[in-house]
C-alpha cells in the first residue's frame, strides 16, 4: 500500500483484503510528510490549531485537510495522549465527540489493528451516519517518542456476522492519519490529515466547507476530556492511599513504590 492507495480507499467500494499493517503505516507517514507542502488555511481555537489543505487530485476520492496543534506538558504528556488516541480510540472518541452516539468493535485483528464501526447522530434534517474503519497503530518509545494512528474505510457487508454489528444509517467513508510526536522539551505536536465523504445527499462541497473548523474543534474537545479524566482519577487514588495507609507496617521498597505510582501508557487514532 502506498499513499495514492490510501487516498483511493475512499472511492473503492470494497477491498478483498485488509493491507498489511506496516504498509498502512508507511502510506500514512507519506501522507503526513506531504502536509508540509499543503496550502495553509485558517487558524482556529484561539490560535491553537493551524489548518492546511490539498485540493482533490486525480487519484483522490475528495480533498484532504490537515490540522496541527502544539501542547505543553501541563496540557498532557505523551503517555496521556497515546492512552486516549492510540488505545481504544473509537471508545474514547465517543466520550468527547458529541455526534458519536455508539461505537462497536467488529474484529480485533491484532493488538495494533482492529475494525470498528462508529454511529453518528447528527442534527435534523441530516440522517444518522455510519462509518466503519480499520484502525492501525504504531508506537515508538525511542526519542523522539512517536505514535501513529491510521484509519481507513472498510466494507463489511460481505460478512453477515460483521454486517449485523453496524447500526442502520447512511454510510459515509473517511481516511484519517494522526501522529503524536514528543519534542526534547516534553511538548507535543499532534498532526492529523483526513479525507472524507459523508455519503447520502449532502453535497461534497458543503462537507468540505466546514471541514477545517470541524477537525479543529476536536482538539478542544479532546483536551477537555483529558482534563476531566485526570480530575476523576485523583479522588479515587487519594481514597485508595488513605484506606490502605493504616495497614502498612513497614516502609515500602522505594523502587516498588515508584513503579506503582507511574501511570502506564497505554491501552485508543
Amino acid at each position: 500500500m502506498s499513499a495514492p492507495d490510501l487516498t483511493q480507499s475512499l472511492i473503492q467500494s470494497r477491498s478483498p483484503e485488509i493491507p498489511a499493517e506496516d504498509a498502512i503505516i508507511k502510506a500514512g507517514l507519506e501522507v503526513l510528510d506531504s502536509t508540509s507542502t499543503w496550502k495553509q488555511g485558517k487558524t482556529y481555537q484561539h490560535n491553537k490549531v493551524k489548518t492546511f489543505h490539498r485540493s482533490k487530485g486525480p487519484k483522490d476520492g475528495t480533498a484532504w485537510y490537515c490540522r496541527v496543534s502544539e501542547h505543553t506538558k501541563e496540557e498532557g504528556t505523551f503517555a496521556e495522549f497515546w492512552n486516549k488516541l492510540g488505545e481504544n480510540k473509537a471508545e474514547n472518541e465517543m466520550q468527547y465527540i458529541p455526534d458519536i452516539q455508539k461505537v462497536q468493535l467488529i474484529k480485533r485483528i491484532s493488538p495494533t489493528q482492529s475494525v470498528w464501526t462508529l454511529f453518528y447522530h447528527l442534527p435534523p434534517p441530516i440522517s444518522p451516519r455510519v462509518f466503519t474503519v480499520v484502525q492501525t497503530t504504531w508506537l515508538s518509545e525511542s526519542s523522539p517518542k512517536t505514535g501513529i494512528i491510521v484509519s481507513i474505510p472498510v466494507d463489511v457487508t460481505g460478512d453477515a456476522e460483521y454486517a449485523k454489528l453496524e447500526e442502520k444509517g447512511v454510510k459515509g467513508r473517511y481516511v484519517a492519519v494522526e501522529r503524536i510526536t514528543e519534542r526534547d522539551d516534553g511538548t507535543l505536536e499532534w498532526r492529523m490529515a483526513t479525507s472524507s465523504t459523508p455519503g447520502g445527499n449532502i453535497p461534497q462541497f458543503v462537507a468540505d466547507s466546514s471541514m477545517a473548523s470541524t477537525i479543529s474543534r476536536d482538539v478542544t474537545w479532546f483536551l477537555e476530556y483529558l482534563t476531566k479524566t485526570r480530575s476523576e482519577a485523583v479522588p479515587a487514588a487519594t481514597t485508595e492511599v488513605h484506606a490502605d495507609a493504616p495497614k502498612v507496617e513497614a516502609a515500602p521498597n522505594a523502587a516498588a513504590a515508584e513503579a506503582s505510582g507511574a501511570g502506564a501508557a497505554g491501552a485508543t487514532a
